[in-house]
Parts: C-alpha cells; sequence; structure tokens
C-alpha cells in the first residue's frame, strides 16, 4: 500500500509534506498565477473547489497506488510549490514527477531540490528502476529542472501525457536507479 513517508521527505531546505483541507487557501494563492496552468492541468481561473476536487482525487489515487502527492513547504510552512509521483506503475518499474513552484518561490532551487527528493524515494523506497520527466518544450525552467535534478535528456519528444495537459511537445528525462552491483 502507498501511504505518505513519515518522517516526511526533507533536505533541511524544504519538506514535502501531504496535502490537507489546511492548505486550500494557499492552494488557491499560488495556483492564480497564470504561469501554473499554463504549463499543467490545474484549471483557470483556480477556486476553493478545484484544491478540494484534487484533495479528493489525490487521495483516491494514494489508495490505487497509482500516485502521490506533497506540497514543498519552507522552515515556516510557508508553500513554496507541489510536486507528485504520478503514473506509478509498479510491476513495470516506472513512475513520472510532475511539479510547479509558486511565484515567489521561483530561481531558488525549490523544484530541484524536491524532484531530488522524490527521485530517491521512488528509486530507493518504492524500487522503481526507471522516474521519468515530461517537460512541455517551450517550459525553459522545467527543463532546466530536469538536467540539475540529475535527469538524462533522452532526445524523445512526446505529445501531451495525459488528458486535460495543454497541448505541445514534451521533451523526456529519465532517471534510473543505481544498480545493485
Amino acid at each position: 500500500m502507498l501511504r505518505h513517508p513519515d518522517p516526511p521527505l526533507t533536505d533541511g531546505v524544504v519538506t514535502l509534506w501531504a496535502k490537507s483541507r489546511a492548505d486550500v487557501g494557499a492552494l488557491v494563492e499560488a495556483c492564480s498565477d497564470p504561469e501554473i496552468p499554463r504549463w499543467t492541468r490545474v484549471p483557470s481561473p483556480y477556486r476553493a473547489e478545484h484544491a478540494l476536487q484534487w484533495l479528493e482525487a489525490s487521495e483516491g489515487a494514494l489508495r490505487e497506488g497509482t500516485s502521490i502527492h506533497w506540497l514543498v513547504v519552507d522552515g515556516e510552512d510557508a508553500l513554496l510549490a507541489s510536486v507528485g509521483l504520478v503514473e506509478i506503475h509498479a510491476e513495470r518499474g516506472h513512475a513520472e514527477i510532475g511539479y510547479w513552484v509558486a511565484a515567489p518561490a521561483r530561481g531558488r532551487g525549490v523544484a530541484t531540490r524536491a524532484v531530488l527528493l522524490v527521485r530517491d524515494w521512488a528509486h530507493g523506497e518504492l524500487g522503481l528502476g526507471t522516474v521519468e520527466i515530461l517537460a512541455n518544450e517551450d517550459n525553459l525552467a522545467s527543463r532546466a529542472v530536469a538536467l540539475r535534478a540529475g535527469f538524462e535528456d533522452t532526445g524523445e519528444v512526446r505529445g501531451a501525457p495525459r488528458e486535460g495537459v495543454p497541448e505541445g511537445r514534451f521533451a523526456v528525462y529519465r532517471s534510473r536507479a543505481p544498480s545493485s552491483a
């Protein structure tokens, strides 16, 4: 059964925590930034009911073992970003990481730190052999995060990975679990 790590994942600068109803206001504020829906499935305008629907859907996906989502917070528990391990296929040893960063936290390495925590947890705790990031080719910041987090640019390009994702071409970045040899 998939569940949030206890204690939460942290690198001492950012902490990944399970979102709750208490986070709805912060989510609405962060997701009202037009850059987030530009690159993600986040609806615009973003309202409290969207945050509540996302909470419910995330809880269901966690129970099903198909995805796990976190909010990324700083030492004062301020919302910085969201990161998720999605499209988890345990039998294939594969998943994808998705993320967005709130406007005030951009350019501070928040996404890279969060991606590293999730990648290492996915490889080490879940035993996933392959973790990918699909970044819109035009989203240079997201592509830079993938490279800074040590993901390999495969040179592969795909269409939108899921329903609701804005149209575009998506560069594929891949991390493989270190061999245990």
